[in-house]
């Protein structure tokens, strides 16, 4: 029988998310393999149904980042387009002998705000990204500025405050937004990661900034010297995110020549 679509609320606003893909993990072994490869916790999305985690290397970087989504027989990877093919190689090669398949495969999501619909999971990060749905791809109301809210809360993005081969997932609040847990025992990467916890401040933060005009994203912030202090990313009305060093957020900052002043921090 096909998937019933289910009912919204008048006040959701919803939109199927675009460039995103679906890795499918099934086979016995599959918690027990994620679980030791992953920041998180594999109890912990099974008990939820949605968990957000990373695969890293052994130096404690980013690969990628994601959404972890349990079903009956199988855990989905909600994951950038852009990485799948990657992540999929790179989860194959640890697979050794665990009886476990890993395969890409097409699947619509939707993602909203306002009350859940039934089946829909709330976005473990932060409460204000809302609501995802799997299996469906539905479209309602206004289009909902997810950059805004995304800066609004602090969460970065893959393709522009995350950068493969190079983030440090503490350095972009990954523990605030339920991304690691420490826990759960040995990951990939894990050692580093523990250490970077176990520090008493971290030099660099993810920050929320008010910038007086838009610049480029990727543009350096400057300190009044000229020395660089971060860089800025994603920005919306006004606002933005900024990945910076904290010893150097004092001052006037610019970027690109616009006044950039820091508000919290991750």
């Amino acid at each position: 029988m096909p998937e019933m679509t289910p009912v919204l609320n008048p006040e959701n606003r919803c939109a199927p998310v675009e460039g995103r893909a679906m890795l499918r993990v099934t086979g016995e072994d599959r918690v027990k393999y994620l679980q030791g490869l992953v920041t998180q916790d594999m109890g912990r999305v099974v008990r939820d149904g949605i968990g957000y985690g990373a695969l890293l290397t052994p130096q404690g970087k980013l690969i990628a980042d994601f959404l972890l989504v349990a079903q009956p027989d199988a855990v989905l990877i909600d994951v950038a387009e852009d990485l799948a093919d990657d992540l999929a190689r790179r989860l194959t090669m640890f697979k050794l002998r665990s009886k476990v398949v890993v395969d890409r495969v097409e699947m619509p999501v939707t993602r909203g705000i306002g009350p859940a619909p039934e089946g829909a999971l709330a976005d473990p990060r932060d409460a204000a990204l809302g609501w995802r749905l799997y299996g469906q791809a539905l479209t309602q109301g206004e289009a909902v500025d997810w950059d805004a809210r995304r800066i609004a809360a602090l969460v970065p993005e893959t393709g522009a405050e995350l950068v493969p081969g190079d983030s440090f997932i503490l350095e972009l609040g990954f523990e605030r937004l339920n991304g690691v847990d420490f826990r759960k025992g040995c990951y990939v990467g894990q050692e580093v990661t523990a250490r970077m916890h176990h520090k008493t401040t971290l030099r660099r933060g993810l920050v929320s900034v008010q910038v007086a005009g838009a610049v480029p994203v990727g543009t350096p912030v400057l300190m009044e010297d000229g020395r660089e202090a971060g860089v800025l990313y994603t920005q919306a009305g006004g606002q933005g995110l900024a990945l910076v060093r904290m010893d150097r957020i004092d001052g006037p900052l610019t970027a690109d020549g616009v006044e950039v002043s820091v508000g919290g921090e991750a």
